[in-house]
């Protein structure tokens, strides 16, 4: 029986690996869940929905942010928000040594402004990969270094449609999953940064002077063709940074920043996103009319309930019956059995996530596939107060993100390599990269995923301002509090 209770995750997985879209297999899986609800627990059709629903309820905020996540990043890209990170970077000009490093640090600014780690991928790769041909530098570093960067926005950034999911699925604020995890996310970027520049000047790479225009005026028409069929808005941008857009257009992305870490709400953040990205960009004149920026506006509505927000419908009600019919209760007792204390079962949810985006080779379908497991694996044998299991679920929520954005780019089956490969061979025909090479050169991706597991299976995480999670006296399993009490 409790076989039968996991077909649902196993069906969901097949149909993952076999490459139908999430929506599909959601509403697939939802029949099939319930289904098995009715035979396992002989539950009616009506509890069957009652249990759906009550769990899509409690999401309804997270979909209200995510259409404002959706309207802030498809803004920001049309704006000119996106291009002035570019502009600004590139405006000192770019050597061999130095390119790999500056692509670096522009797709980690440029992810947090968009939310986008495969817009961000798609809107540098041509510049970068064409700027690292005329500077002479190291193709794989350059484009595995573009690849980790684009992630830090993913998995960081409040626009980002993994951060709000993660965060909305552990119910907690994505503003203070920001907080949590701020300065270890900080410290990604620099340390990873200081190993691209160390092994970009081992490398001996030339100091020849290149710029952004010059890289982009060498791309072949047939390339930018290519390139609109798998991501018309980077077209947008590279137009942009072509002809070049106001200095001031940055500020609208440091405006939702410094909100975030002053902890208002997400949706007072991404609002003043919106109506600052709308000024700027009329001063600037990528904005002709209010009714032309609304119009933008729309369009991000639109893509976030044509596809985010229906998924997570799915999701949602699929999770509320697995709940229902304690579905997950194998996977927990195992984890539960061979976990000593709460570090360690916080460790084994990173696994269980990283596991999952293998498994499942997408990283939202991980999310919302693994995130409902490690919470009631925490929720159900933890002991703490409120204050200590909230900063368990951000922990867990972190997990869900970061092992999938950043996870993804380990695994080379994964659909997040398929796209960065495709896009490579689209916009840079003059070598073949695979997804083996990337991964090898992906100093920011390696880091954040062994440095997550190591931090808070040791405890070091302690060192790290505001990413500590409480362990023993603090927090018990309930295990050990029952064996405690049987010895007395």
């Amino acid at each position: 029986m409790a076989f039968l209770k996991l077909t649902p995750i196993m069906l969901l997985a097949g149909m993952m690996i076999y490459g139908m879209d999430l929506v599909i297999a959601a509403a697939l899986v939802v029949i099939y869940a319930g289904f098995i609800a009715a035979i396992t627990e002989k539950h009616k059709f009506d509890e069957i929905l009652e249990n759906a629903f009550t769990a899509v309820k409690e999401m309804i905020v997270v979909f209200f942010i995510l259409m404002f996540a959706y309207a802030v990043a498809e803004t920001f890209m049309a704006t000119g928000v996106g291009a002035s990170i570019i502009d600004i970077s590139l405006r000192l000009g770019v050597t061999g040594k130095t390119v790999a490093l500056v692509g670096f640090l522009v797709t980690c600014l440029l992810s947090v402004a968009t939310g986008t780690s495969w817009g961000t991928f798609a809107a540098c790769a041509p510049v970068f990969l064409w700027l690292n041909y005329i500077v002479g530098g190291n193709i794989l570093l350059t484009a595995a270094s573009v690849a980790g960067g684009s992630c830090f926005g993913d998995n960081i950034g409040l626009i980002s449609d993994t951060t709000v999911v993660s965060s909305g699925l552990q119910g907690v604020q994505i503003t203070d999953r920001v907080r949590h995890q701020g300065v270890w996310s900080g410290l990604l970027v620099l340390v990873s940064g200081v190993i691209i520049f160390l092994v970009s000047n081992a490398m001996g790479l030339p100091t020849t002077v290149g710029n952004a225009q010059e890289a982009i005026n060498s791309i072949p028409a047939d390339v930018f063709t290519r390139l609109g069929e798998l991501r018309p808005a980077a077209l947008t941008l590279l137009e942009q940074v072509r002809e070049g857009v106001p200095v001031y257009m940055v500020i609208p992305m440091i405006i939702v920043i410094i909100l975030a870490f002053k902890g208002l709400h997400t949706m007072i953040c991404l609002g003043m996103g919106i109506l600052s990205a709308m000024i700027f960009g009329m001063m600037a004149g990528t904005v002709g009319s209010v009714g032309e920026f609304l119009g933008l506006v729309q369009t991000g509505f639109e893509d976030a309930g044509s596809i985010s927000i229906v998924m997570m419908l799915w999701i949602g009600a699929f999770g509320g019956i697995m709940s229902s019919i304690k579905a997950f209760e194998p996977i927990s007792n195992f984890v539960l059995r061979i976990s000593k204390n709460v570090r360690q079962l916080m460790f084994w949810n990173g696994m269980l996530s990283m596991f999952g985006n293998a498994a499942l080779a997408d990283e939202m379908a991980q999310i919302v596939t693994i995130s409902p497991i490690i919470k009631e694996l925490t929720d159900e044998n933890v002991v703490a107060s409120e204050e200590d299991m909230y900063r368990l679920r951000l922990r867990n929520a972190t997990f869900t993100d970061a092992m999938g954005v950043f996870g993804s780019q380990l695994i080379p089956w994964h659909v997040y390599m398929a796209f960065y490969v495709s896009i490579c061979t689209a916009v840079y025909p003059l070598q073949e990269i695979t997804a083996i090479q990337i991964m090898q050169y992906n100093y920011m991706a390696i880091i954040a995923v062994f440095s997550m597991l190591i931090l808070t299976l040791t405890g070091l995480d302690r060192l790290i301002p505001f990413f500590s999670i409480p362990s023993e006296p603090q927090v018990h399993l309930r295990k050990n509090i029952k064996q405690d009490n049987a010895k007395l």
